[in-house]
């Protein structure tokens, strides 16, 4: 096991492992207690480094997959998405760039309680995250025009999303409702008094056929 005392003086994109690279994370920040306060730090630009998360939530270092949950929830706690559209760990000192393939996070789990106006969902990603959707944390959906499949996004905290996995999805449209938003019939969601259209009724009807 690397020695921790070889990553001092290191950069985020310099370390030669997870482990190191999160050794360096932890006294960087002091993280573990939650999400670290990223978007108040404005360190310097350091380049990328060889991280990168699949679509299906799987997270690389240096080509293999990080099996340990909770060095992936640590890293997780100093991601931030920024205006250029790039993913950054971030510490107070410097900021890497890594790769996503899709969203840095996935819904995994679904609670749902109360009706109509007063339902509420609740999120679990799987780093640990829960998020109730609602004004602070919006739902979108995406039809791929390709496959013609439906991709919802929520978002988790500044600009990071999680794609919802497709269980969880199609328990989500099960409590799909047609709304009237804007004057047009939608299928929609509702939580936390807020309706989130899903895609208009009639097209919902065509793709159904």
């Amino acid at each position: 096991m690397t020695d921790q005392s070889e990553t001092k003086g290191k950069g985020l994109n310099e370390a030669g492992d997870a482990a190191s690279l999160a050794a360096l994370v932890s006294r960087a920040t002091r993280a573990g207690k939650g999400a670290a306060p990223v978007e108040r730090w404005n360190p310097d630009h350091c380049g990328d480094i060889d991280m990168e998360i699949r679509a299906d939530g799987t997270w690389f270092y240096m080509g293999t997959p990080i099996g340990r949950m909770p060095l992936v929830q640590l890293f997780s706690t100093v991601l931030r998405k920024d205006e250029d559209g790039k993913t950054y760990l971030v510490t107070p000192v410097e900021k890497v760039e890594i790769r996503v393939e899709d969203a840095p996070f996935l819904a995994v789990e679904l609670a749902v309680s109360g009706t109509g106006d007063d339902r509420r969902l609740t999120f679990r990603t799987n780093v640990g995250d829960v998020v109730e959707a609602g004004d602070a944390h919006p739902l979108r959906f995406v039809l791929e025009d390709e496959t013609e499949g439906l991709k919802p996004y929520l978002l988790v905290r500044g600009r990071l999303e999680a794609l919802v996995a497709r269980a969880v999805m199609y328990e989500l449209v099960e409590l799909g409702e047609d709304i009237e938003v804007d004057g047009e019939t939608m299928f929609a969601v509702r939580s936390g008094g807020v309706v989130f259209p899903i895609m208009p009724a009639a097209e919902l009807e065509r793709l159904s056929a």
